[in-house]
Protein backbone atom coordinates (compact mmCIF):
# COMPACT_ATOMS: atom_id res chain seq x y z
CA UNK A 1 0.00 0.00 0.00
CA UNK A 2 3.10 2.23 0.96
CA UNK A 3 4.56 1.51 -2.70
CA UNK A 4 0.77 2.47 -4.34
CA UNK A 5 0.83 5.92 -2.45
CA UNK A 6 4.74 7.12 -3.14
CA UNK A 7 3.73 5.80 -7.44
CA UNK A 8 0.82 8.30 -7.42
CA UNK A 9 2.68 11.24 -5.55
CA UNK A 10 5.50 11.18 -7.57
CA UNK A 11 3.42 10.78 -10.91
CA UNK A 12 0.71 13.41 -9.57
CA UNK A 13 4.45 15.68 -9.28
CA UNK A 14 4.86 14.84 -12.56
CA UNK A 15 2.01 16.15 -13.83
CA UNK A 16 1.88 19.83 -12.13
CA UNK A 17 3.75 22.11 -14.80
CA UNK A 18 6.26 24.25 -13.09
CA UNK A 19 6.21 28.05 -12.95
CA UNK A 20 8.53 28.63 -15.58
CA UNK A 21 6.93 26.20 -18.06
CA UNK A 22 3.47 27.92 -17.57
CA UNK A 23 4.83 31.75 -18.32
CA UNK A 24 6.55 29.91 -21.67
CA UNK A 25 3.42 28.68 -22.62
CA UNK A 26 1.76 31.60 -21.60
CA UNK A 27 4.14 33.73 -24.03
CA UNK A 28 4.25 31.81 -27.06
CA UNK A 29 3.20 32.63 -30.39
CA UNK A 30 0.92 29.24 -30.36
CA UNK A 31 -0.56 30.76 -27.88
CA UNK A 32 -1.03 33.84 -28.36
CA UNK A 33 -2.44 32.97 -31.56
CA UNK A 34 -4.97 31.11 -29.97
CA UNK A 35 -5.92 34.06 -27.65
CA UNK A 36 -6.78 36.13 -30.93
CA UNK A 37 -8.49 33.33 -32.89
CA UNK A 38 -10.93 32.97 -29.58
CA UNK A 39 -11.55 36.70 -29.36
CA UNK A 40 -12.72 36.42 -32.68
CA UNK A 41 -15.18 33.86 -32.28
CA UNK A 42 -16.38 35.22 -29.03
CA UNK A 43 -16.65 38.59 -30.96
CA UNK A 44 -18.48 36.57 -34.02
CA UNK A 45 -20.96 34.79 -31.45
CA UNK A 46 -21.63 38.19 -29.86
CA UNK A 47 -22.42 39.85 -33.35
CA UNK A 48 -24.86 37.12 -35.08
CA UNK A 49 -26.36 36.02 -31.37
CA UNK A 50 -27.61 40.04 -31.81
CA UNK A 51 -28.42 40.01 -35.24
CA UNK A 52 -30.72 37.05 -34.78
CA UNK A 53 -31.99 37.80 -31.71
CA UNK A 54 -31.15 34.64 -29.53
CA UNK A 55 -27.44 33.46 -28.21
CA UNK A 56 -26.08 30.83 -31.02
CA UNK A 57 -23.76 29.05 -28.49
CA UNK A 58 -20.47 28.68 -29.00
CA UNK A 59 -19.99 25.64 -31.22
CA UNK A 60 -22.45 27.52 -33.83
CA UNK A 61 -20.74 30.57 -33.88
CA UNK A 62 -17.04 28.43 -34.12
CA UNK A 63 -18.12 26.63 -36.66
CA UNK A 64 -19.73 29.77 -38.60
CA UNK A 65 -16.61 31.75 -38.17
CA UNK A 66 -14.45 29.12 -39.57
CA UNK A 67 -16.27 28.06 -42.94
CA UNK A 68 -16.92 32.39 -43.35
CA UNK A 69 -13.61 33.97 -41.70
CA UNK A 70 -10.90 31.93 -40.56
CA UNK A 71 -8.96 32.19 -43.84
CA UNK A 72 -9.38 35.59 -44.51
CA UNK A 73 -8.20 36.35 -40.56
CA UNK A 74 -5.19 34.44 -41.04
CA UNK A 75 -4.30 35.54 -44.16
CA UNK A 76 -4.41 39.05 -42.67
CA UNK A 77 -2.54 38.00 -39.78
CA UNK A 78 0.78 36.90 -41.62
CA UNK A 79 3.78 38.73 -42.04
CA UNK A 80 4.31 38.27 -45.44
CA UNK A 81 0.65 37.84 -47.30
CA UNK A 82 -0.17 38.43 -50.75
CA UNK A 83 -1.76 41.49 -50.48
CA UNK A 84 0.99 43.03 -48.50
CA UNK A 85 -0.89 43.22 -45.13
CA UNK A 86 1.12 42.60 -41.88
CA UNK A 87 0.37 41.16 -38.56
CA UNK A 88 -2.87 43.13 -38.43
CA UNK A 89 -6.06 41.02 -36.70
CA UNK A 90 -8.64 40.78 -39.42
CA UNK A 91 -12.24 42.84 -37.20
CA UNK A 92 -15.40 41.79 -38.11
CA UNK A 93 -17.61 44.38 -38.57
CA UNK A 94 -21.51 45.26 -39.84
CA UNK A 95 -20.49 45.18 -43.58
CA UNK A 96 -18.59 41.72 -42.93
CA UNK A 97 -21.29 39.96 -41.56
CA UNK A 98 -23.83 41.46 -44.39
CA UNK A 99 -21.44 40.66 -47.19
CA UNK A 100 -21.23 37.12 -45.37
CA UNK A 101 -24.85 36.18 -45.80
CA UNK A 102 -24.75 34.54 -49.33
Amino acid sequence: MLNTAVVAMSSSSQLEPDKSSHEFVKQSSLYQEFLAEREEILRHKWIESERLGYDIGFERALLDWIRKHRESWRASRRPNSSSGNTATPYKITATATTSAKR
